[in-house]
């Protein structure tokens, strides 16, 4: 991406950020529907996606409802709804919006163009190292359930998670780090293909080194020469840390994410996720469950003199149990 481009997308973080502090962002979350249906027409990803309009619009398709994203409008389309999308520019100027996507602990940001009469496409794209890529998950995935919920702090909660959001994604782009872009040719190309289409279960690099043009023998002796790993490995562990991530952070079944890490059959990705993890997601999944129900080990208030297992209670509570009799009683 040229510093130009770089810039252009440093200012359209800045000013989504100086809009949403003086709530001037409309944002748009299309309703929930039962998740990765295949309709005609339409398509989903497994992550969610962010869309931030800034010239022209979009209109946006779903099973239940249709709406026009204009400029200085933000829209998150949670993981698994499928969505259509028709764009159009505007007079003197010409359609272009920003698009964030998630992968295994990578963001990437690309600017769309009209490639064809209503029909976006990708002009220029970054990735991004995210390894705190569940920090992004997480306050995206809580700005689309905040938008449904009618709470009496909601438009407050909208607010901080839309301002904590667009200001990571401001930041990253100053401090995030190069190591994917830092590869070049063939084998940057190579990684993008894999990360953008890792749930495809037809992904193989016979199939990435003919969207290449160079023949599979080259490609992975070039892959192994620069990055010491075998492109093979590569794809397996993208789609197992993939994986992983879903385990941790959605309520899909593991035949669900079987499907969404390019896997047709979920036994055998569950032979795969073994070798890798040492463990079935099934296990992997009940440790997490026990993980977060096990006792805090640690101390909750530590004193000069001692240490406080207990969380506390009310200053009244502790008066009464000092009183005659208090506590005696059943």
């Amino acid at each position: 991406m040229s510093l130009q481009s770089r810039a252009e997308m440093r200012e359209a973080f800045e000013r989504a950020l100086r809009l949403a502090d003086h709530d001037r962002l409309p944002l748009r979350v299309p309703h929930e529907v039962k998740p990765t249906q295949r309709l005609k027409s339409m398509h989903y990803h497994y992550r969610p996606e962010i869309f931030l309009q800034l010239h022209g619009s979009t209109d946006f398709q779903f099973p239940r409802e249709r709406f026009e994203l204009g400029p200085d409008e933000v829209c998150v389309i949670p993981a698994g709804v499928p969505h259509g999308e028709r764009v159009q520019g505007e007079a003197g100027r010409p359609f272009r919006n920003l698009v964030v996507g998630f992968y295994n602990n990578t963001i990437s940001l690309h600017f769309a163009y009209e490639a064809s009469p209503q029909r976006p496409d990708i002009a220029e794209i970054e990735f991004f190292d995210a390894p705190n890529l569940d920090v992004f998950l997480m306050l995206t995935n809580s700005l689309a359930h905040m938008h449904a919920m009618q709470s009496p702090a909601r438009n407050a909660v909208l607010k901080g998670l839309l301002l904590a959001l667009l200001g990571l994604f401001r930041n990253i782009i100053e401090t995030g780090g190069d190591h994917l872009n830092g590869d070049i040719g063939k084998v940057f190309q190579a990684k993008c293909l894999v990360r953008e289409q890792y749930s495809n279960p037809e992904l193989g690099v016979q199939q990435i080194a003919a969207a290449l043009g160079c023949s599979r023998d080259y490609l992975s002796h070039l892959f192994h020469i620069e990055t010491k790993e075998r492109l093979t490995h590569y794809i397996q562990r993208i789609r197992i840390d993939g994986a992983t991530l879903a385990l941790e952070t959605t309520a899909l079944t593991v035949s669900e994410i079987a499907y969404a890490s390019g896997y047709a059959d979920p036994a055998y990705f569950g032979r795969v996720f073994k070798q890798h993890k040492g463990v079935t997601p099934q296990e992997f999944r009940a440790q997490l469950d026990a993980q977060r129900h096990r006792p805090e080990s640690a101390p909750k208030t530590v004193y000069a003199d001692r240490v406080d297992f207990s969380p506390g209670e009310p200053v009244a509570r502790k008066a009464e149990a000092t009183l005659p009799g208090v506590g005696a009683r059943r």
